[in-house]
């Protein structure tokens, strides 16, 4: 390519040196933004840089002078992304199950992007989550997507949902009929994505995990349900269907220490309400689905704390512990 044709893309190659090469700490003098620009083939000079630098501020990309003794340096200050809020996103990135591997590499390749080369190398720092499991699922994305054009077009979807097998291998459900489902949110919940969404065939509100449905595409039919969800909260949603495992709703009164009241509202939030019972211990009422999963995050938080009403839910632990004796053999 000639120099004068590289001249048409003068101003975003200026615009990718001042991005990629300088920052806080790192300038280029006149003299180098020439150099630079003369490795990828592109002829300028001072007077004509002078203008094109004023030029990338329209473009919003700041560059500021600063004189150092004999020279002036020149750098890009006020980017989209400061490096902090760059290091969290690549924090989260990497901490998120449902990110595959390689789309974790891809994004932060592309966040690198929004720093300098010098900053970019604070980005490549690995966040560490003990026995992290990577899903393995790249289609994802498409789902999602496809998901986002269901709810924006009043459209139902339609998709297969597996399950492993012994074998390691993926197993459809409903003997690989696909389900139609009328989604109407998505949500995060215990490093999960879920679809939330009506069963016309059941008239009933599910879930799904995100990354468990394949073959998923749009069905040309309006989605039902809308008089489920014209005053649903999906945060509350979430917390009754505690980790998205199913169970009959149930108003439950649990006894517990109070330092162990952090614990509740980390999970069911600050709507929670403590009724004190003596100078070390309280009780709480939630509204909970009553599920196995429910039961044994009771059970793990130990001795300080226990379900103690009402009947017919302190039945339903002490048939989850006989359950539990009889599978051990204990009793």
């Amino acid at each position: 390519m000639s120099r004068s044709v590289n001249q048409k893309i003068k101003l975003y190659r200026l615009a990718q040196i001042m991005i990629n090469k300088t920052d806080a700490d790192h300038f280029l003098t006149m003299p180098q933004i020439i150099e630079e620009l003369d490795k990828v083939e592109v002829g300028a000079d001072r007077k004509s840089l002078y203008i094109d630098l004023v030029d990338l501020e329209k473009l919003g990309i700041q560059i500021e002078s600063v004189n150092k003794g004999r020279w002036t340096g020149y750098h890009v200050v006020g980017r989209l992304f400061e490096l902090p809020e760059l290091k969290l996103l690549v924090d989260a990135i990497q901490s998120s199950k449902f990110i595959t591997v390689r789309k974790s590499n891809e994004l932060i390749k592309k966040l690198e992007s929004q720093c300098s080369r010098y900053e970019a190398k604070q980005l490549q720092r690995q966040v560490f989550v003990q026995k992290r499991i990577k899903s393995m699922n790249e289609s994802i994305y498409n789902t999602v997507d496809t998901i986002h054009f269901a709810l924006s077009e009043n459209k139902k979807i339609k998709f297969k949902y597996y399950s492993w097998n012994i074998k390691k291998e993926q197993e459809f459900r409903h003997d690989g009929a696909f389900y139609e489902i009328s989604p109407w949110a998505l949500t995060w919940d215990d490093e999960n994505y879920y679809l939330i969404g009506y069963d016309s065939n059941d008239d009933k509100v599910k879930h799904y995990r995100v990354d468990k449905m394949a073959k998923i595409s749009p069905v040309d039919k309006p989605r039902d349900g809308k008089e489920y969800f014209e005053r649903f909260d999906t945060a509350d949603y979430s917390k009754k269907n505690f980790a998205m495992f199913g169970g009959e709703e149930e108003d439950v009164v649990v006894w517990l220490k109070n330092d162990m009241c952090g614990v509740f509202i980390d999970r069911f939030g600050t709507d929670i309400s403590f009724k004190p019972e003596d100078k070390e211990h309280c009780t709480v009422r939630l509204k909970v689905a009553m599920s196995q999963h429910f039961l044994g995050w009771i059970f793990a938080l130990g001795e300080d704390v226990r379900i103690v009403g009402p009947k017919n839910v302190l039945n339903r632990v002490n048939e989850e512990i006989m359950r539990i004796n009889r599978q051990y053999g204990i009793g």
